[in-house]
């Protein structure tokens, strides 16, 4: 999660370094002393603007995402017409892909859309949307995945409880396969604490180091038709640069084979002219 400001450990840092500057300040010149107290002077007042930059760099922020809402809108009202659209973006990004399980991605076929809502202080959190139609996997219509500053200031997630249907809690099959891989010693063995994509939507560990929420809400949600048509790029790609490749050693082929046969040839001619004059002086 993004903040403005420096962060606690920063502003730490900071009173450290003003601690440390003031006892050494009695360690230099008189002349140099004023001019060190000059740039903290200046230092304050480069401190002082940046604060308000960070107050306008927000309120810019806040004014074009209530532009963008409208837009985010028709987007989805079209996505709705193409069947399967973010279950497919999904598994051709990069990372998501990473942690898919074969039977996530079967669910994640009754996607229907996505929302990444901002809140209007952004830099107190934000909140993913999973809208589902009726599938075999759960019962809610809508799965949220939070990020916000809980009650001490520090970045915190909750998300909503999934209804599992009985016998198909897919969090709960990841956990007992991980299990039987551990125990099994196979070549496929993971560590238990990989994540499925199920399992991290439940797992509040560490909100602040959540690299997947991040990356739905900064690189997926702003712009999935290019996950989206990953295959076809790859594709077209793929099958221009192995023509290429065809051609290429089809014409080095040619050339190699040209330029043996002309070797061969003239080693003959070269074995016939030899041979004539010894067979001369043995009749001789």
């Amino acid at each position: 999660m993004s903040e403005c400001g420096a962060s606690p450990a920063k502003l730490r840092k900071l009173d450290t370094s003003e601690e440390e500057r003031s006892d050494t300040r009695g360690e230099y010149d008189p002349e140099t002393q004023k001019a060190l107290e000059e740039i903290d002077s200046c230092q304050n007042e480069i401190d002082q603007l940046n604060e308000k930059a960070s107050e306008e760099i927000l309120k810019v922020e806040q004014k074009y995402n209530k532009l963008r809402k409208p837009n985010f809108e028709k987007r989805s009202q079209i996505i709705n017409r193409i069947p399967n659209f973010w279950v497919t973006a999904f598994v051709n990004h990069p990372q998501i892909s990473a942690i898919l399980e074969e039977e996530e991605e079967e669910c994640l076929h009754y996607l229907t859309k996505l929302d990444v809502e901002e809140f209007d202080d952004i830099k107190s959190g934000y909140r993913i949307k999973f809208f589902f139609d009726e599938n075999p996997y759960f019962e809610n219509d809508v799965l949220i995945k939070e990020f916000h500053l809980g009650s001490t200031g520090d970045p915190a997630s909750q998300s909503t409880e999934i209804k599992w249907k009985s016998g198909h809690n897919l969090v709960e099959r990841f956990r007992q396969r991980m299990q039987q891989g551990e125990k099994s010693g196979s070549g496929r063995k993971r560590s238990l604490d990989i994540r499925s994509f199920f399992s991290w939507f439940s797992d509040h560990g560490d909100p602040s180091a959540d690299e997947i929420a991040e990356v739905i809400k900064d690189d997926m949600w702003p712009n999935p038709l290019q996950y989206f048509l990953v295959p076809d790029i790859e594709v077209e790609n793929g099958e221009g640069d192995e023509d290429e490749d065809e051609m290429e050693d089809e014409e080095v082929d040619d050339s190699v084979v040209v330029v043996e046969e002309e070797i061969e040839e003239v080693d003959e001619e070269g074995v016939e002219e030899e041979e004539v004059p010894e067979a001369e002086e043995a009749d001789e």
